[in-house]
Protein backbone atom coordinates (compact mmCIF):
# COMPACT_ATOMS: atom_id res chain seq x y z
CA UNK A 1 0.00 0.00 0.00
CA UNK A 2 0.80 3.88 -0.67
CA UNK A 3 -0.50 6.68 0.68
CA UNK A 4 -0.15 10.07 -0.90
CA UNK A 5 -0.49 12.91 1.36
CA UNK A 6 -1.60 16.52 0.12
CA UNK A 7 -1.37 19.75 1.89
CA UNK A 8 -4.57 21.38 0.70
CA UNK A 9 -7.98 19.82 1.73
CA UNK A 10 -6.33 17.19 4.18
CA UNK A 11 -5.94 15.02 1.31
CA UNK A 12 -4.72 11.54 1.32
CA UNK A 13 -4.81 8.80 -1.42
CA UNK A 14 -4.34 5.19 -0.76
CA UNK A 15 -3.34 2.62 -3.14
CA UNK A 16 -2.39 -1.08 -3.64
CA UNK A 17 0.82 -1.88 -5.44
CA UNK A 18 0.03 -5.27 -5.69
CA UNK A 19 -3.62 -6.27 -5.93
CA UNK A 20 -6.29 -5.80 -8.76
CA UNK A 21 -9.37 -3.34 -7.79
CA UNK A 22 -11.28 -4.52 -5.64
CA UNK A 23 -14.22 -1.73 -6.24
CA UNK A 24 -16.47 -2.32 -8.68
CA UNK A 25 -16.76 -0.26 -11.53
CA UNK A 26 -20.20 0.90 -10.50
CA UNK A 27 -18.73 2.48 -7.68
CA UNK A 28 -17.73 6.10 -8.10
CA UNK A 29 -15.04 7.73 -5.75
CA UNK A 30 -14.01 11.56 -5.49
CA UNK A 31 -10.36 10.53 -6.35
CA UNK A 32 -11.25 7.52 -8.29
CA UNK A 33 -9.95 3.87 -7.73
CA UNK A 34 -6.28 3.40 -8.02
CA UNK A 35 -3.71 1.47 -8.67
CA UNK A 36 0.48 1.72 -8.70
CA UNK A 37 3.27 -0.56 -9.87
CA UNK A 38 6.44 0.21 -11.23
CA UNK A 39 8.01 0.96 -14.68
CA UNK A 40 11.68 1.43 -14.75
CA UNK A 41 12.50 4.27 -12.75
CA UNK A 42 8.96 5.40 -12.89
CA UNK A 43 6.01 4.96 -9.82
CA UNK A 44 3.18 5.09 -11.80
CA UNK A 45 -0.53 5.12 -10.73
CA UNK A 46 -3.62 4.48 -12.71
CA UNK A 47 -7.05 5.61 -11.96
CA UNK A 48 -10.53 5.25 -13.25
CA UNK A 49 -13.81 5.39 -11.24
CA UNK A 50 -13.80 8.97 -10.60
CA UNK A 51 -17.68 10.63 -9.98
CA UNK A 52 -18.37 13.40 -12.76
CA UNK A 53 -16.89 16.62 -12.11
CA UNK A 54 -15.01 15.68 -9.04
CA UNK A 55 -11.36 16.70 -9.85
CA UNK A 56 -11.10 17.90 -12.88
CA UNK A 57 -13.47 20.57 -14.55
CA UNK A 58 -15.36 19.51 -17.24
CA UNK A 59 -14.20 15.59 -17.07
CA UNK A 60 -17.03 12.71 -16.80
CA UNK A 61 -16.97 10.01 -15.10
CA UNK A 62 -15.37 8.31 -18.05
CA UNK A 63 -12.01 10.04 -16.93
CA UNK A 64 -9.07 7.95 -16.51
CA UNK A 65 -5.44 9.81 -15.27
CA UNK A 66 -1.87 7.81 -15.26
CA UNK A 67 0.34 9.80 -12.45
CA UNK A 68 3.92 9.28 -13.04
CA UNK A 69 6.54 10.52 -10.43
CA UNK A 70 10.55 10.00 -10.90
CA UNK A 71 13.22 11.25 -9.00
CA UNK A 72 15.65 13.34 -11.10
CA UNK A 73 17.41 14.78 -8.14
CA UNK A 74 18.15 13.95 -4.33
CA UNK A 75 15.07 17.26 -4.12
CA UNK A 76 13.39 16.65 -6.73
CA UNK A 77 10.70 14.68 -8.42
CA UNK A 78 9.12 14.85 -11.69
CA UNK A 79 5.23 14.44 -11.85
CA UNK A 80 3.56 13.61 -15.05
CA UNK A 81 -0.08 12.99 -15.69
CA UNK A 82 -1.92 12.21 -18.20
CA UNK A 83 -5.53 12.49 -18.61
CA UNK A 84 -7.85 10.78 -20.41
CA UNK A 85 -11.65 10.79 -21.31
CA UNK A 86 -13.01 10.50 -24.51
CA UNK A 87 -16.39 12.33 -24.13
CA UNK A 88 -14.35 15.48 -23.24
CA UNK A 89 -11.07 15.38 -25.00
CA UNK A 90 -10.66 14.37 -28.73
CA UNK A 91 -7.45 12.84 -27.32
CA UNK A 92 -5.33 12.37 -24.11
CA UNK A 93 -2.85 15.13 -23.00
CA UNK A 94 -0.30 15.05 -20.35
CA UNK A 95 1.29 17.72 -17.99
CA UNK A 96 4.69 17.35 -16.00
CA UNK A 97 5.63 19.67 -13.10
CA UNK A 98 8.53 19.55 -11.12
CA UNK A 99 7.79 19.00 -7.36
CA UNK A 100 10.85 20.28 -5.60
CA UNK A 101 11.42 19.52 -1.47
CA UNK A 102 11.18 22.80 0.48
CA UNK A 103 12.27 21.44 3.86
CA UNK A 104 8.96 23.34 5.16
CA UNK A 105 6.47 21.41 7.20
CA UNK A 106 3.43 21.00 6.18
CA UNK A 107 0.34 22.71 7.67
CA UNK A 108 -3.51 22.99 8.08
CA UNK A 109 -5.56 23.88 4.84
CA UNK A 110 -7.99 25.77 5.64
CA UNK A 111 -10.14 28.52 3.84
CA UNK A 112 -10.01 32.25 5.11
CA UNK A 113 -12.97 34.41 4.09
CA UNK A 114 -12.08 37.48 2.44
CA UNK A 115 -8.53 36.23 3.09
CA UNK A 116 -8.20 39.41 5.78
CA UNK A 117 -4.87 37.77 6.86
CA UNK A 118 -3.43 37.70 3.01
CA UNK A 119 -1.95 41.46 3.14
CA UNK A 120 -0.36 40.54 6.41
CA UNK A 121 1.46 37.39 5.21
CA UNK A 122 2.89 39.14 2.35
CA UNK A 123 3.98 42.01 4.12
CA UNK A 124 6.11 39.25 6.50
CA UNK A 125 6.94 37.74 3.71
CA UNK A 126 8.42 40.38 1.93
CA UNK A 127 10.29 41.36 5.10
CA UNK A 128 12.18 38.32 5.29
CA UNK A 129 13.06 38.32 1.76
CA UNK A 130 14.69 41.65 2.23
CA UNK A 131 16.66 40.03 5.04
CA UNK A 132 14.73 42.30 8.33
CA UNK A 133 13.48 39.12 9.82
Amino acid sequence: MVALRSEMIHDARIFSTDKPSLVSSAIRQYHGDSRAHWEGDFFVVETGNYTANATRVGATDKLKTIEKFRRVAADTLEYYVTFDDPTVWSRPWTLMIPLKMTGEAMFEYACHEGNYGLPAILRGAREQERGTR
